[in-house]
């Protein structure tokens, strides 16, 4: 897989990589990113509209980011990460701080929030390459660790894709995060500290 930062000359890839209908194109990673309240009563129009802003955001923008990958040529998956602190969603839930003493606006931390893998493509692995990259993208970036925040599911259950847009164990494991805590029975915090 080749990887390339999601910028907005890349739009026609990113939304090649949505889809034309079903959870990332109607989400257009920005229910983490908004929170839910926000997300919800937006029209999936407003939403491309602000990503489509957020992959071009000017020279004083925040270090927000996103990458997209590519397989032989074509655009096939996306992952998000940015600070943690740019995710309005996670600051209101019990993921990530469920059992730990973490300091919510510290940006040092980066998060790993969301994936999108293109119909047809999905179910080969793809994910494993995104969460590596997105931590190499943390770490040049100058992150001092980075979180993910995957569901795990039960031996033997299915999980629908729309489910799994957080990524799932072990495609962090792989990419050197480890579990650091369980805040639900599905929910997983791993985190990998970069120094």
């Amino acid at each position: 897989m080749e990887i390339a930062v999601a910028t907005a000359d890349r739009w026609d890839d990113v939304q090649t990589v949505f889809g034309t209908r079903g959870g990332a194109h109607h989400c257009q990673c920005q229910r983490i990113r908004l929170g839910d309240r926000a997300w919800w009563y937006m029209p999936v129009e407003e939403r491309t509209h602000q990503l489509r802003e957020q992959l071009d955001p000017g020279p004083d923008a925040p270090t927000s980011g996103a990458l997209l990958g590519y397989v032989d040529g074509e655009p096939a998956g996306w992952v998000a990460v940015a600070p943690r602190t740019e995710f309005v969603r996670y600051r209101g839930s019990q993921v990530p701080w469920a059992g730990r003493h973490e300091d919510k606006d510290d940006a040092g931390v980066w998060a790993v929030t969301c994936f999108a893998v293109r119909a047809g493509m999905r179910k080969q692995g793809l994910m494993y390459p995104l969460a590596a990259a997105a931590v190499a993208h943390a770490r040049e970036r100058g992150a001092r660790a980075v979180e993910g925040y995957p569901i795990a599911p039960e031996p033997g259950q299915d999980i629908s894709w729309g489910e799994v847009n957080v990524g799932t164990p072990g495609p962090f494991a792989a990419a050197g995060l480890v579990e650091v805590s369980r805040p639900t029975k599905r929910r997983r915090v791993m985190r990998l500290d970069l120094g």
